[in-house]
């Protein structure tokens, strides 16, 4: 009996003690000892009202995050207000025809009273922002027998309707389609229109010829130009995700550069399975921002975008696996669309929370002139740029040539 009564006092000592502990913390906030008992109220909002960028690229951006952000979108799929009521913006992008459902490919006049020097601004730009909205275009020339047996490596290449000599000879040296060290390689060559507004002549008749020959063209019906080359990657990825989803790596580069595609399979061969689900490679361009002289082909102006450019692969080639093809896609229908087709790709990388990986084999700003005639020197690389045709079927020579030894 006596030991009952222990034990039920004992018992009862321990919850006094666990009331004391509970009141003591909450009297004090949960602070600690000596903390002031009284509860603080912040005198300012916790979460700022987000203010809109001065670069016009930077806002339609702001605005597209906010569209995908889950903390700020409500269960219907809309944007929530804030405290005061408001949208944290005057007008959501509805430039966006792809997220949104939209088809139309109109000119948007409105972008015009969005940059206070639009009037200054050279035509390209003019161009390209009463366009920006626009990420579908109809393709009028498919080769849907590409992918069927899923290549291994695809090599896709940006050329322009007048440039046959280079396709020509990118499919008789490093772009020849078919089985290369027991790995199936493909190859493409993406078009957009060259036209009369840009004082191309009409090609039309031999483009169609070529497509029928060799069955590699790849072509929408969009305007080819230096600042739609990001247009061009867009529909180069949603063809990438619907028509070729087995495609194990790509690469995707110039028709002015040489690439050494032995090279290239035997160091995916050699690639660890880890590492080759998020593989990006190439000449890799950091700490850059946008260049603000005109004279540059690569201006850019402030009113524009404003910031530094994320990581990313010199457009001039470079190497990525099909897993991560697939999410980069994904990934681009929450970046706005920018002039500069490789930055754009760094923007979609950092998105997915990636950065490209720089190798010394990819040579996008060419080699010493002294070692361009070294066959060895080439055996070694990834990619040259520049190269011309006639450089190209040369140097594809020298590396297939049974005599040729490096030491």
């Amino acid at each position: 009996m006596q030991r009952r009564k222990v034990k039920v006092m004992g018992t009862i000592m321990m919850v006094n003690i666990f009331l004391f502990i509970v009141l003591e913390v909450s009297r004090s906030g949960g602070q600690g000892k000596g903390a002031d008992s009284k509860v603080h109220v912040p005198s300012k909002r916790f979460w700022a009202r987000l203010a809109p960028s001065n670069g016009f690229w930077n806002r339609e951006q702001q605005k597209l995050d906010l569209l995908h952000n889950p903390v700020v979108t409500n269960s219907s799929g809309g944007i929530g207000v804030t405290s005061d009521g408001t949208l944290p913006f005057d007008q959501l992008p509805d430039w966006l025809n792809d997220t949104l459902g939209q088809q139309s490919c109109e000119p948007d006049p409105r972008v015009a009273s969005q940059l206070k020097d639009y009037a200054q601004l050279p035509q390209r730009f003019k161009d390209f922002l009463t366009y920006m909205r626009c990420r579908s275009y109809p393709m009028v020339v498919d080769q849907p027998h590409i992918c069927q047996d899923g290549p291994y490596l695809l090599l896709a290449v940006k050329s322009l309707a007048p440039h046959f000599d280079r396709r020509q000879a990118i499919r008789e040296s490093w772009g020849r389609a078919g089985l290369l060290a027991n790995r199936t390689v493909a190859t493409v060559f993406l078009l957009g229109n060259a036209t009369a507004v840009d004082h191309f002549p009409d090609l039309s008749s031999m483009l169609r010829y070529e497509s029928e020959q060799h069955r590699d063209i790849l072509q929408w019906d969009y305007r080819d130009t230096f600042f739609n080359l990001t247009v061009k990657e867009v529909l180069f990825q949603r063809w990438l995700d619907t028509s070729c989803p087995s495609v194990r790596f790509v690469f995707k580069g110039d028709d002015d550069v040489f690439v050494n595609t032995p090279r290239i399979l035997d160091f995916l061969n050699g690639l660890p399975p880890d590492k080759a689900r998020d593989l990006f490679m190439g000449d890799v361009i950091t700490n850059a921002g946008p260049h603000r002289d005109k004279r540059v082909k690569y201006f850019i102006p402030e009113s524009m975008f404003v910031g530094l450019y994320p990581p990313y692969a010199g457009g001039g080639g470079y190497l990525y696996s099909g897993d991560l093809a697939r999410r980069i896609y994904a990934a681009c229908q929450r970046v706005a669309l920018f002039p500069i087709d490789d930055v754009y790709t760094g923007m979609c990388l950092r998105k997915l929370g990636l950065a490209p990986e720089k190798h010394k084999g990819f040579r996008t700003f060419d080699i010493e002139e002294k070692l361009r005639g070294n066959a060895c020197v080439y055996k070694a690389l990834m990619l040259v740029h520049p190269r011309t045709p006639q450089d190209m079927i040369k140097i594809w020579g020298w590396l297939n040539d049974p005599k040729l030894t490096c030491h």
